[in-house]
């Protein structure tokens, strides 16, 4: 008898654990049955490749999904014409998932592993995965919706389509209109080269267009006469780079030129450079910002030219959660089995001989604890964070070893690399949702810690105030 009841205890004991594993394990096989239909949603925003603020195609494709699946969509948000919420359940806690599909320009390319452009009406390829982000996190809030139903529990979940990540802080603008005020948490994910997760943060960034207005003439017959806003633009560039000496460290200023002139012989009357400005504190970016104004105010008066300045505001650092961080952590380690085939083996080889700075492929199922990071790149994420507690993580959808924002990350984007990183990531959402929702102690903990972290210090954007979307920071300078 006392055997019998042993087996009895035995057998409960192993029981548990699987009952407790069963909607985890319920949700990863929905989304892996339904990894054709997403994986196609993602290529097709692929081939989109829109820029930010102009993603009709890309938006409206994800909402529907989600309108489809059950969920209440509000589109065009914070004023936003690209951007959506989507809910579905009821009740607390309320989880936010965010979802971006912007792309950057000057980066189409085939999925071939050699640059090879991709014909293209705007140029636009996705260099960052965004396709594979708004994908992924609409497959994870499709799935949590349907586990919240199938078990009759309280909780509600949210996708939030967030356009022009690259640039553009729509994110700020949406926390700004109050749609994040009722969240309790809130997840995120990138693609990546590798997996990563924890409390790491980022680089805070302001974004300015200093923009010259001077006079035409012939450039031999009247130089006298002209007044060249391309000597402004460079006068402004070289400054910045006289200004880099002088700031504090782990600054960044970078710049781009995106008009001026059209031919030597005429003294160009328009040019335009776009900067970046960054810091891992977004106290120093506003105190940076003042000094690069003042470069492009002495270019104009140097140059005799007239400026005018379109500052497109700015984004947060991110600020980190380990209670969180620690919950994904743990979701994403036993999720992660990411393997090559042969065929995916000999593409990522002929990849990895045009990089850098290449990676052992052997390092593709590693999960990296990034607790402590601050990444050197910049995200609207960090608005979002300052006023609930967020927490991200990365999948490799990239070749071990690649940069963001290059063509051989958007050719990987494009094939099985990037459905498979796409997955994984959706996986971990999901279940980290759902672990989440099962432990409001949980949530409460991150709460805490995010009070703690921001030590009463209030979110301070880096908006003007009343500044609307800059919508058209992608399009062309007008003169």
């Amino acid at each position: 008898m006392r055997c019998r009841c042993l087996l009895i205890v035995l057998s409960y004991a192993i029981a548990a654990p699987l009952i407790a594993a069963e909607p985890q394990t319920t949700m990863t096989a929905a989304i892996e049955a339904r990894a054709d239909e997403y994986w196609n949603i993602a290529y097709k925003i692929w081939e989109f490749a829109e820029p930010g603020y102009q993603e009709t195609k890309s938006s409206a494709l994800l909402a529907a999904t989600l309108e489809q699946a059950g969920f209440q969509a509000q589109r065009g948000v914070a004023a936003i014409p690209t951007s959506f919420v989507a809910t579905a359940g009821s009740g607390r806690p309320i989880i936010g998932i965010l979802a971006e599909y912007d792309a950057l320009p000057g980066l189409a390319q085939e999925a071939q592993p050699e640059r090879l452009a991709r014909p293209s009406a705007n140029g636009y390829g996705h260099a960052c995965g965004h396709h594979l982000f708004g994908t992924a996190s609409t497959a994870a809030g499709i799935t949590v919706a349907e586990q919240l139903k199938a078990s009759g529990r309280s909780g509600t979940v949210r996708v939030y389509g967030c356009p022009a990540e690259e640039g553009g802080a729509a994110k700020a603008f949406m926390v700004r209109a109050g749609l994040f005020d009722d969240c309790d948490v809130v997840l995120h994910w990138h693609p990546s080269s590798r997996n990563s997760a924890g409390d790491a943060s980022c680089l805070s960034r302001a974004a300015v267009k200093f923009r010259f207005k001077g006079t035409s003439a012939h450039a031999a017959g009247a130089p006298d006469q002209g007044r060249s806003s391309v000597d402004a633009v460079e006068l402004t560039a070289h400054a910045s780079e006289l200004l880099r000496e002088h700031t504090p460290d782990f600054t960044r200023i970078h710049h781009t030129i995106t008009g001026g002139g059209g031919a030597p012989n005429v003294v160009p009357d328009f040019a335009e450079i776009y900067f970046y400005v960054r810091h891992p504190q977004s106290e120093v970016v506003k105190k940076l910002y003042p000094r690069l104004v003042k470069c492009a105010e002495g270019a104009a008066i140097a140059t005799e030219t007239k400026l005018e300045i379109n500052y497109l505001g700015g984004t947060m650092e991110i600020l980190p959660n380990e209670t969180l961080a620690q919950v994904v952590l743990k979701q994403l380690r036993p999720l992660t089995d990411l393997k090559y085939t042969p065929d995916e083996t000999a593409f990522a080889l002929r990849i990895q001989e045009t990089l850098a700075k290449p990676v052992s492929l052997d390092k593709l199922s590693d999960v990296i604890d990034s607790s402590g990071e601050v990444t050197k790149g910049s995200t609207d994420v960090g608005d979002v964070s300052w006023v609930v507690p967020t927490v991200g993580f990365s999948t490799a959808c990239w070749v071990p070893g690649t940069p963001a924002h290059c063509w051989q990350a958007v050719a990987a984007g494009g094939t099985t690399f990037g459905r498979k990183g796409m997955l994984l990531a959706a996986k971990t959402l999901a279940v980290s949702t759902w672990e989440l929702i099962e432990q409001p102690d949980t949530i409460a903990a991150a709460k805490k810690e995010h009070a703690s972290r921001r030590a009463n210090r209030p979110y301070d954007p880096l908006l003007l105030p009343n500044q609307p979307p800059p919508l058209d920071y992608r399009n062309s300078p007008v003169p």
